[in-house]
């Protein structure tokens, strides 16, 4: 169970670096080809949200790797469930169902993570 929730974890963690990372220090005008919902979300609700996707991504790692807390892996990877809930809603509403793919892919991977961290610990 060890290597997989590592597996996962890294991937996670990689992929929201990189995606809460735009979202904290690019312009909505930057954002807006990739993440057209970045028009309907005010810019302090998109920065906030790239800054938890970046703490989520960090607490997958670290508290296992230094072993101190490590059940605030399970809490990050929940947190990371959360984001993609509210991802989904977002699409939903404006009326782009087709788009959660990823979301999905997403929260089934972060939910992967919670049960793996669960019986890891």
């Amino acid at each position: 169970m060890d290597v997989a929730y590592w597996i996962v974890a890294v991937l996670l963690a990689v992929f929201y670096l990189y995606a809460g990372g735009k979202k904290v220090l690019q312009s909505q005008e930057s954002l807006r080809p990739m993440m057209g919902w970045v028009d309907r979300v005010p810019m302090p609700l998109v920065r906030l949200i790239g800054s938890l996707e970046v703490l989520g991504a960090a607490g997958l790692i670290l508290p296992p790797l230094t072993g101190i807390a490590p059940w605030l892996a399970v809490a990050a990877a929940t947190g990371l469930v959360l984001v993609q809930v509210g991802g989904i809603i977002v699409h939903v509403t404006r009326g782009e169902a087709r788009l959660i793919g990823l979301n999905v892919v997403l929260l089934l991977t972060a939910a992967a993570a919670v049960v793996l961290g669960t019986t890891r610990l």
